[in-house]
């Protein structure tokens, strides 16, 4: 058994891969005979890794040492149900979030068509795709290394073709989705006329997303779910863009419970400018993210 020193280090688990919180100037020595007796204590896992900083900008990337046992940053990790790969450096994805993806998913309706914002490797995305009846899930990330594993873990999931992947910055995204002024054209190496005709044959054959993503995308959706980071944007221009009359917004930020009527006001700030009426549904305290400062989230139903 650990003795009482040891034990309060705080630590994550994601599959085979610890990763542990240390004290400030602790020495690496001491680091190591944790990491040690850790995966003495554990079986099933591999490798100990610390946590050097908190995540941080819009790509929300962690920075860890390794500590003992194999020398990986790649995790294999299981939930609900669903089976994820992702590099711990390079990429978001927080276990703690685990019964949030899980509730968000039982809230999906038969045939709803979902968008999810800042999807990482695609944990939320694939949750709801494998465990509820949405009839697709669109998975939105800017960062193109955490795309490279939602891609692989679509396949992991057998979810090809009902979670489809839609990358790149969420704002252009959406401007792209809810209105093409134009087609994409072919280098200029044709003549006018040539050009008029491919064209005139492109939208005769594919819509305007099937054109930029690969894929045919509506330009509003039945539910939009933004587990946002810890930015000063909301991003709920973009959200208010990407709905109708019916759309459930789950709105993700970050307070006290005192900052709560800030982030309420700033929700119907938001609204007024999109001209779009909007009614509370619920507001929920999804976990702590530090000193008396919570996870919100906000379901918002567009009227």
């Amino acid at each position: 058994m650990f003795d009482k020193k040891i034990i309060h280090y705080p630590y994550d688990i994601l599959g085979s891969v610890a990763i542990v919180k240390f004290p400030m100037k602790m020495k690496a020595s001491e680091k190591k005979k944790f990491g040690v007796r850790l995966l003495n204590e554990n079986n099933s896992l591999k490798t100990v890794l610390e946590k050097v900083g908190k995540f941080s900008g819009r790509l929300r990337k962690m920075q860890t040492n390794f500590i003992s046992g194999e020398n990986t940053k790649d995790v294999l990790y299981r939930e609900n149900g669903c089976i994820f790969r992702f590099n711990v450096d390079s990429t978001y994805f927080s276990p703690r979030l685990s019964n949030e993806r899980r509730e968000i998913a039982s809230l999906i309706k038969n045939g709803d068509e979902v968008f999810v914002m800042f999807a990482g490797v695609s944990p939320f995305s694939i949750c709801i795709g494998k465990n509820s009846q949405a009839k697709k899930v669109y998975s939105n990330e800017i960062n193109r290394e955490a795309n490279k594993y939602g891609e692989l873990n679509i396949q992991l999931n057998k979810l090809k073709g009902k979670v489809i992947l839609v990358p790149g910055d969420v704002k252009r995204v959406a401007k792209k989705i809810s209105g093409f002024r134009s087609l994409p054209l072919p280098p200029p190496t044709q003549t006018p006329a040539q050009l008029k005709s491919i064209r005139s044959s492109y939208s005769q054959k594919f819509s305007p997303t099937q054109i930029a993503f690969g894929a045919e995308i509506p330009k509003k959706f039945d539910v939009i779910v933004m587990p946002r980071p810890q930015l000063k944007d909301s991003f709920l221009k973009e959200a208010f863009l990407l709905s109708k009359k019916g759309t459930r917004i789950y709105y993700y930020d970050f307070g006290t419970e005192e900052e709560k009527k800030i982030i309420l006001e700033k929700i119907h700030s938001e609204a007024k400018k999109a001209k779009k009426k909007i009614k509370i549904l619920k507001i929920k305290n999804a976990g702590e993210v530090g000193a008396y400062r919570f996870r919100l989230r906000m379901d918002l139903l567009v009227n």
